[in-house]
């Protein structure tokens, strides 16, 4: 079969086991039909995320997952401040470049109807959560030119990114408020390899 264009990890109705699939309808809205019981069928993928092929095997889903795994994840790497309508909501003076922070693995975390626990430190009302585009890099590199950049990049896909803000606020330093566990729910509408158009304003 062809190569997978609309990619979902999940729990199979047929056998109670872990697959990935490639979606058998991409004009689907998934997250929407999970959300109230449209069956969601997927050809099965044998082998990973990053070097698997599409079979002739359908299966249908019985729970979505995070597309990637936190055993596949090493790293999540963040963009803060972006955007100019963020900064004036949060309070904060736009930068003069974007700020980077990170977040483990064990923030990676599946999607609704998953609990996202908000721990114990940040329970006081402040947790808040901005919706993101994520990218899934497929391989290592450095000293990576601009025109070679998009050939390090699997795919993407979208989450949220859940923030303890008044821990935020304590510290210039944004990695523990916002990579405490389950705080990067990726979305359960797939995974799409790279074809992506953006459109943005400047800040």
């Amino acid at each position: 079969m062809a190569a997978p264009t609309h990619i979902i990890r999940f729990v199979a109705k047929e056998d109670s086991q872990t697959h990935l699939g490639q979606l058998v309808d991409t004009t689907r809205d998934v997250g929407l039909d999970s959300l109230v019981g449209v069956p969601v069928r997927a050809y099965r993928i044998d082998g990973s995320l990053f070097d698997g092929h599409v079979t002739k095997h359908v299966l249908t889903a019985k729970t979505l997952l995070s597309p990637v795994s936190q055993e596949q994840c090493s790293y999540i790497r963040c963009l803060g401040l972006h955007y100019r309508d963020h900064a004036k909501e949060a309070n904060l003076a736009l930068p003069d470049r974007p700020i980077l922070f990170t977040k483990p693995r064990t923030a990676l975390a599946d999607p609704y109807p998953a609990v996202t626990s908000i721990p114990k430190c940040a329970q006081d009302g402040s947790s808040d959560y901005e919706a993101e585009l994520c990218f899934v890099i497929k391989k290592t590199g450095r000293n990576i030119s601009e025109d070679e950049a998009l050939d390090y990049v699997l795919g993407y896909t979208c989450g949220n990114d859940v923030s303890a803000r008044t821990l935020q606020m304590a510290s210039p330093q944004w990695s523990y408020s916002k990579g405490l566990d389950s705080s990067c729910p990726i979305d359960k509408s797939g995974f799409h390899p790279l074809s992506l158009w953006i459109s943005t304003n400047k800040l």
